[in-house]
């Protein structure tokens, strides 16, 4: 593969992937802005070992997978550099207002934040990733039907939220 070949399978791979994996991203770990820098690290690594990322089975697993080391990796780095825990985290409520530019409806972020993580996993690699269950189980390092389980549940436990948010509020005259 010629340099020129590989810059345009990259820049493809990049521009039909970038918004699915932040997407991803950013519901298991909740916080945007730690999203689009992890991804743009992982989007570099991938550039960097494209050869090898081009011949994955799904080089958007293996960029979000990358994204969620980096992720971890940072946080190690970081975690005793802040002293005093964020107030709003502590209460259960997101650390900022969600904005215009969110790519995630806000009242589902707060609805996938309160699953459990192994739940949030699965739903972004399944729903937003698109990935099949045995490509999920790959990423996460657990058997497929370990995936299907928690994919139900975390179903069952957003059919239940939503349908509550969503319902009209009765009035009580």
């Amino acid at each position: 593969m010629g340099m020129k070949t590989q810059h345009l399978d990259f820049t493809e791979f990049y521009g039909s992937f970038r918004d699915e994996c932040l997407r991803t991203v950013m519901v298991i770990t909740g916080d945007h802005d730690s999203a689009q820098e992890v991804v743009a690290e992982a989007f570099a690594r991938a550039w960097a070992s494209w050869r090898t990322v081009s011949g994955h089975p799904a080089p958007a697993a293996w960029v979000v997978r990358t994204a969620l080391n980096v992720n971890v990796s940072r946080w190690r780095r970081h975690r005793r550099e802040v002293p005093i825990p964020d107030l709003a985290l502590l209460a259960g409520q997101p650390a900022a207002a969600a904005g215009a530019q969110d790519p995630v409806d806000p009242q589902i972020m707060a609805a996938l934040q309160r699953l459990p993580a192994r739940q949030r996993q699965v739903i972004a690699l399944r729903l937003i990733l698109d990935l099949d269950t045995s490509g999920t189980a790959r990423v996460l390092g657990i058997r497929p039907n370990t995936v299907m389980a928690h994919m139900a549940s975390a179903l069952a436990t957003l059919r239940g939220e939503l349908h509550l948010a969503l319902e009209p509020q009765q009035e009580n005259h």
